[in-house]
């Protein structure tokens, strides 16, 4: 969607960014342990993520892994923000809870997604208001994008109702959080 935004448009909107300190692993819990390690067999911390996890490849969620749970973790919380888009606040890009702290990750493909049924069953809403993984679509010209896969260790399971968004989701986690960690990809269009 956001491809069709002409070139000259996306680079006159270059200078407006959410910003990093706007997404909820700065902004709500700052405070939190970084003690999770989160990284994943397709990217590396900061580096570019492989177009096929993108709107512009086959729209599929990136592989994940992460470490480091601290003891009394009983449910676990993925949250993927876009801290470059040209809006007020980041773009969520994904919404899982209650992910069993047992798991050591998720597989390529594993949120529904244009590309993936997916396998996660507890997954709230993205910023386009759909219940799943949005792939990056940052406007051409823009230049790059910084994605925030963020997990949360909580010492209670959530369980939410229907498929909420990031408001519902961050008020539920308050006062629940143990420990944090995050992965940052990038991606630009060319």
């Amino acid at each position: 969607m956001l491809e069709k935004i002409p070139h000259a448009l996306g680079e006159a909107l270059s200078g407006l960014r959410a910003g990093i300190e706007t997404t909820a692993y700065h902004a709500e819990f700052e405070g939190a342990p970084e003690a999770i390690r989160v990284a994943s067999p397709a990217f590396g911390e900061g580096a570019a993520m492989p177009a096929r996890f993108t709107q512009d490849g086959e729209k599929l969620s990136p592989p994940l892994a992460w470490s480091g749970l601290p003891a009394g973790t009983a449910a676990l919380v993925l949250l993927v923000e876009d801290a470059d888009s040209p809006t007020p606040k980041p773009i969520v890009h994904a919404i899982a809870w209650d992910l069993e702290p047992t798991s050591e990750g998720l597989a390529e493909g594993a949120l529904a997604s244009p590309g993936s049924t997916g396998t996660i069953e507890e997954v709230g809403k993205n910023t386009f208001l759909k219940a799943g993984y949005l792939p990056p679509d940052p406007p051409t010209g823009h230049g790059p994008h910084r994605y925030l896969f963020q997990v949360y260790a909580l010492n209670r399971r959530l369980g939410l109702e229907g498929t909420p968004g990031r408001g519902a989701l961050l008020e539920a986690m308050h006062g629940h959080v143990l420990a944090k960690g995050a992965l940052t990809g990038t991606y630009e269009r060319p």
